[in-house]
């Protein structure tokens, strides 16, 4: 059984395109525990998903789903205002099923589902939007772990749905006294001391809580931690991390071996 003090490390992965390639992620697959792939719209193509997800079967990780909006141009990092909640779920499953065939021809399966950029963003503030990812998730495959941070409208459509929720925080990133990430132009919102943010993830899984900069903690449970993939420091953070959270008694196992969805 695992134990209480357990863990998964996500990572996005498979940004690629052609011949163009973000973050190493041969190398972060022998880290991270769960891997959210790429399905082709804000990022990744065929090729780039098969690899990725060959990659991550034969490391022994969790393969999740990463759709976001259609997007390439901007790296689905962009606002994008003019499809409705009904098209974004088509866009949705559209994605997921891409996921799954590749999945399935590699004798693997999708174990999970985490909105990228601009598309979670949004969600995690409209109402609308959240529960047409939701309904996209349980018209594709009900029994997904859904990844999301916690506190927001995607979080409460998803387990009004009745999905297994994993609630997610972010090891680079600081927290403000809503709860929610500190604005990335703000001292301190990004965290670069990888010692340092193990430590402070460490306090908010014993703590069950959120713990903002000012100590206001934020009860939640915590059952991934995301480590960025897509900058040159992303490898050496990712370890140090890890390496921290295993010094300190922390089981470090996939989304789906966690046991608690």
């Amino acid at each position: 059984m695992v134990s209480v003090r357990s863990v998964d490390l996500n990572s996005d992965m498979g940004e690629g395109f052609g011949v163009y390639e973000i973050g190493d992620d041969r190398a972060m697959l022998g880290i991270v525990t769960s891997a959210n792939i790429a399905c082709g719209f804000h990022a990744g193509d065929p090729l780039v998903m098969h690899k990725t997800m060959a990659l991550a079967r034969d490391k022994g990780v969790d393969i999740g789903a990463h759709p976001g909006f259609l997007d390439l141009w901007g790296f689905g990092r962009r606002p994008i205002f003019g499809d409705s909640p009904a098209d974004i779920e088509k866009m949705l499953i559209y994605q997921l099923g891409a996921a799954q065939a590749m999945a399935a021809s590699l004798g693997a399966r999708v174990t999970h589902i985490k909105t990228h950029g601009s598309l979670g963003n949004m969600a995690a503030r409209d109402a609308d939007l959240s529960q047409a990812i939701v309904r996209a998730t349980l018209a594709v495959d009900r029994d997904l772990i859904f990844v999301t941070a916690p506190f927001n409208e995607t979080d409460t459509a998803a387990r009004r749905a009745n999905l297994r929720v994993a609630s997610e925080i972010f090891a680079d990133r600081a927290y403000d006294d809503t709860g929610y990430l500190m604005a990335r132009k703000l001292p301190g919102a990004v965290l670069h001391d990888a010692s340092f943010a193990a430590e402070r993830l460490a306090r908010m899984i014993d703590a069950g809580a959120i713990i903002s900069e000012s100590g206001r903690k934020f009860p939640t449970a915590i059952d991934t931690i995301c480590v960025h993939g897509d900058n040159p420091a992303a490898v050496a953070m990712a370890g140090k991390v890890r390496e921290t959270l295993a010094q300190l008694g922390f089981d470090i196992v996939p989304m789906s071996k966690l046991g608690r969805f």
